[in-house]
């Protein structure tokens, strides 16, 4: 990558967060102070929620998913549009599709799930998170290279990435930063933290109920035909748990909603950078 202005700026901005995100470390999780803050009560209330409410639910916001995708195929194919823009046109359908769950069936979180309190300690938590999650990703990222490089296997990025990446027309664009900005955190921070993890929280091992929607989020996010997106799986896995224990010590969805759509905006910015490829 040959050295410009713009990418030496972001460059040392990366870096800026990358040591405020460890000096956070040491502040909130690793300091005496810290670990007594961490290992206070969780504001997280047990949920009392039923299993055949709690599987509806998830029924139904998958299958608003699939509907979704589904209708949006049909209406998509029958444009003449590339491949690439169908393949992104028909994921932010999913992603839409996943909120009708929460819309016509909101969770039992003291406040509708679609419009999700907001206020300065709210967003300050969600910032506080993203800037934690980013050096613990990165080490896990680089850690998850090194074995798939040992091991053979392929390092291509997820599908979604790559077509961000190679995107040129400015709707198209569009979509895409508010599919990974605000619609995809919304929806996935409702499905596997506010649903899943909130369920078995109370009801598994801890280790096993933070895993457990850490690795389905991340094994959704490859693709086990081409291997594209193998890169990302331990590295997501790394963040959903991150996310889901910033939900348990908040109790606000709001704060992993903030924090995964930063994390999404800091990689675009990077691809288009040109500091990450």
């Amino acid at each position: 990558m040959a050295a410009t202005p713009l990418n030496i700026a972001v460059t040392a901005i990366e870096a800026a967060l990358l040591l405020g995100g460890v000096l956070l470390i040491w502040l909130q999780i690793l300091s005496p102070a810290g670990r007594i803050l961490f290992r206070q009560p969780s504001p997280l209330s047990p949920w009392t929620i039923s299993l055949s409410d709690f599987l509806t639910f998830a029924f139904l916001m998958i299958a608003g998913g699939l509907l979704a995708a589904f209708v949006g195929g049909l209406l998509i194919n029958r444009l003449q549009l590339p491949l690439d823009t169908k393949t992104i046109l028909n994921s932010a359908a999913f992603q839409f599709g996943l909120l009708l769950g929460p819309a016509f069936l909101p969770l039992e979180l003291g406040h509708h799930p679609l419009r999700p309190a907001l206020n300065f300690s709210t967003l300050k938590s969600g910032v506080v998170t993203f800037l934690i999650t980013l050096p613990i990703v990165t080490v896990a990222n680089l850690a998850w290279l090194m074995i798939l490089e040992k091991a053979g296997l392929p390092v291509e990025q997820q599908d979604l990435l790559r077509l961000f990446s190679e995107a040129t027309q400015p709707a198209i664009i569009v979509v895409m930063i508010v599919l990974a900005t605000v619609v995809a955190p919304i929806a996935e921070e409702l499905l596997f933290r506010a649903t899943l993890f909130r369920y078995l929280r109370t009801r598994l091992p801890r280790w096993l109920a933070l895993l457990v929607p850490g690795t389905l989020f991340a094994v959704l996010h490859v693709n086990w035909v081409t291997l594209d997106g193998l890169a990302s799986l331990v590295p997501l896995i790394t963040l959903a748990v991150v996310f889901s224990i910033a939900f348990e010590r908040t109790g606000k969805i709001a704060t992993a909603i903030i924090a995964h759509g930063l994390f999404n905006l800091h990689t675009i910015l990077l691809l288009v950078s040109g500091v990450t490829s």
